[in-house]
């Protein structure tokens, strides 16, 4: 989509949802000469905290571009729901500031959890995390190949913090400096998405005081997205083992699910 399409696009969906909107929903009176349906523009541009010509551009589809913060102060105004926020972002800049769980009806988390339950029934570790790397959800194999991490305080059960401060992480991974290394990276990706992110701002923190590995690598700033790769698991009682690790992510929540399987693929080797 080009920028000029994207514009249009974005003046027709601003006036589509501000013309939907009683007034009495935002705290507006509404009086008998009331011509307009919905909100006028100025109203809008009062609500959102903008100037009532600039909005009247974006509403026209001239060439402005609207901030990440403008975008979520109108989505604010109009009463947006997640998926018309992201959609929003999208014709604006071509990709979702900070997306939030989509509305299924119940907890996001739940979703994941039941992935789990769904598809980690075999021998390979399946296990799900947020953003900050909480573990929120395994299967027994998980605790075979990783840990147990029902068997440790909830505070704790934080993929980052056990590849740092238990020595048992060290033996698990036949490579452990690579992969504690490509976790930070992939770590260090979730600010720009999360900027406001609370619990991983304290996770940083604990873990710059717990590990000078993990300090010294976060400070060297290497970034890595998620994918599928080749990990090797060493376990004392059923050996080393090279599995191929899947990332996936459901659309409705902010988790993701990693499962493993054994290489089978052209360019898999064990």
């Amino acid at each position: 989509m080009d920028s000029g399409l994207g514009r249009r696009e974005l003046a027709q969906f601003l006036r589509s949802r501000r013309e939907r909107i009683n007034p009495e929903q935002v705290g507006l009176p509404v009086g008998p000469r009331r011509r307009t349906a919905g909100l006028r523009r100025e109203e809008v541009a009062v609500l959102a905290g903008l100037s009532p010509t600039w909005y009247c551009y974006l509403e026209q589809g001239r060439k402005i571009r609207p901030s990440s913060e403008v975008l979520d102060s109108l989505a604010r105004v109009l009463l947006l729901s997640e998926d018309e926020r992201r959609y929003m972002h999208m014709l604006a800049h071509g990709q979702v500031a900070e997306p939030q769980p989509l509305d299924t009806g119940f907890p996001p988390e739940d979703i994941i959890r039941q992935l789990v339950r769904t598809t980690g029934i075999g021998q390979y570790p399946v296990y799900a995390l947020n953003l900050s790397a909480d573990v929120i959800a395994w299967n027994h194999a998980t605790t075979e190949w990783y840990a147990d991490f029902g068997a440790l305080d909830p505070a704790e059960r934080n993929m980052v913090r056990w590849m740092f401060t238990d020595p048992t992480a060290r033996i698990r991974f036949a490579d452990w400096e690579s992969d504690a290394q490509d976790i930070v990276a992939r770590l260090r990706t979730v600010p720009a998405r999360r900027p406001h992110d609370a619990r991983l701002a304290r996770l940083v923190v604990e873990m710059k005081r717990l590990s000078a590995e993990f300090r010294l690598w976060w400070e060297e700033h290497d970034v890595i997205e998620q994918r599928s790769r080749l990990r090797t698991l060493c376990h004392p009682t059923l050996g080393n083992r090279t599995m191929r690790l899947v990332v996936v992510y459901p659309s409705d929540t902010d988790s993701y699910m990693v499962a493993y399987h054994l290489p089978a693929g052209p360019n898999d080797t064990l």
